[in-house]
């Protein structure tokens, strides 16, 4: 079956035709059969391990998300009838809930569905949500919560290494810890998947949403009109960029000013491979400087736009949609914010001059974020139960296959009558599909990753070397630096 195969490529993790139903709870036996089945399943797929780290999001208000969640559909919970009447006869509580699903993030809609019908379930529990999306700014002021001991109770994060300056805290409390008093906890998500959000510690903290993908985005119409083939190597890439150059369509949407690390990503991969990538050096190897000017080299042949030094990436996103520019380099996440969904596709990166050997058709990809209960939730008799429940309710089949939605890596068992039917989404799942490797991005690897990305732009205009910047980005990792 083609699902089992991305399935098996992307998590390693079973697939079942088997539907679970809706979002009730399950009998322990039940969940602990499954895991078993799942687990057993797994080692018969076994791929290249996966974790990671949502990407990007646009930032907006909030108005938009509050306004659209009134016409969302109602979504289950995780609770049954008889555990929501014991949670509700309990003492008024009050959750102190963060997310990175606010503002104009897709998945910001569902998360306000699931947060409505949670406390119509539960209404002695009052949610008090200051959910944003992911900037740098929001992982500061979560870090600064935490150091200060104004944490929330339940928080959505990273499971990367952005997430290790709170897991330093002890304030996070291990799976394991909860599931021992609450067996049904995270019984919806795929067993591997848990496995691959273990934090850097072996830990593992977080019920995981969803998986990523990045890949290159293609307005197929444009390529059509102006008779340019779809870019499968670094030739036709380059032929398929100066043929738009001479036609006044800009070849890649990009902000190099913004998120540069989609391109970092890849053309260091291509040209270091797989196992020198992964790798942290004592000093910048030339493969990765290599791949660093590969996007110098990019920007000098008139690729990106002309003032890509200096647009957010909410700007390059809508000369994609406008049609304006041909190509976008960004992560499954940005499918939602995608209008012609029937003209794009999504195809594998096309590559690099002199290409290490046996990377083509490898994937950056990842399981990026999930939910943590904080010490403060679980050493507090009133909040303990309420708080299990919320991430039950946020982490049921029901609330994953929205999150999902055919974008990404889903972390709970699916059936092929449960895909979307929309072009995209299926070029994304054959991308998946056919993808030879996964390996992490830099960030989900490095936590001084930004003192490289941060530099990308002064190195495509002449500013400074990639040699400089790498060896910057590895002298503050060895010093144990984060940099924000």
């Amino acid at each position: 079956m083609k699902l089992k195969k991305v399935l098996a490529v992307t998590m390693t993790a079973a697939m079942t035709m088997s539907m679970m139903a809706g979002c009730g709870s399950t009998t322990s036996a039940a969940t602990e059969g499954k895991k078993t089945e799942a687990s057993a399943a797994s080692e018969e797929t076994k791929a290249p391990a996966t974790d990671g780290e949502t990407k990007e999001a646009s930032e907006g208000g909030s108005e938009e998300t509050e306004a659209a969640s009134e016409s969302a559909p109602a979504i289950e919970t995780a609770t049954s009838k008889k555990a929501a009447e014991e949670v509700a006869g309990g003492k008024d509580v009050t959750l102190k809930t963060v997310s990175m699903f606010g503002g104009t993030d897709p998945n910001a809609i569902v998360y306000q569905a699931v947060n409505k019908a949670f406390m119509e379930q539960h209404p002695n529990v009052t949610l008090e949500d200051d959910s944003q999306v992911s900037n740098e700014e929001w992982k500061s002021r979560i870090a600064a919560d935490f150091s200060v001991g104004n944490e929330p109770d339940v928080l959505q994060f990273f499971v990367d290494a952005t997430a290790n300056d709170i897991i330093s805290t002890d304030k996070l409390v291990p799976y394991d810890e909860i599931v021992k008093e609450y067996p049904e906890y995270a019984g919806d998500t795929l067993p591997d998947a848990l496995e691959k959000v273990k934090n850097a510690d072996g830990v593992k903290r977080a019920v995981p949403t969803t998986g990523y993908w990045e890949g290159l985005f293609c307005n197929k119409d444009v390529f059509e009109q102006n008779g340019v083939e779809l870019p499968t190597d670094w030739d036709s890439f380059t032929k398929a960029i100066e043929t738009f150059k001479s036609k006044d369509i800009i070849p890649i949407a990009c902000s190099l000013n913004e998120v540069p690390h989609y391109w970092v990503e890849f053309c260091m991969l291509y040209t270091a491979g797989q196992d020198e990538y992964v790798s942290m050096p004592d000093k910048a190897p030339e493969s990765w400087i290599k791949g660093i000017e590969v996007i110098k080299t990019l920007k000098e042949m008139g690729a990106f736009p002309e003032d890509t030094d200096t647009i957010d990436n909410s700007s390059a996103e809508q000369l994609f949609n406008s049609k304006k520019a041909a190509m976008q380099l960004d992560g499954n996440w940005r499918m939602n914010g995608i209008d012609d969904k029937e003209n794009v596709v999504v195809v594998p990166f096309p590559g690099v001059p002199d290409q290490a050997k046996d990377v083509a058709g490898y994937m950056v990809s990842g399981l990026s974020s999930g939910f943590y209960i904080t010490r403060k939730a679980w050493d507090d008799p009133d909040k303990r139960d309420a708080a299990v429940k919320f991430v039950m309710a946020q982490t049921c089949k029901d609330s994953l296959m929205k999150y999902w939605n055919g974008a990404g890596i889903p972390t709970c068992e699916i059936s092929e009558d449960e895909m979307p039917s929309d072009n995209l989404a299926k070029s994304g799942l054959e991308y998946a599909q056919a993808a030879k490797g996964l390996v992490l991005p830099t960030d989900a690897r490095y936590n001084t990753y930004k003192a490289l990305t941060s530099q990308i732009s002064g190195m495509a205009a002449g500013m400074v070397k990639a040699e400089d910047i790498i060896n910057d980005m590895i002298t503050r990792y060895k010093n144990g630096e984060i940099v924000e």
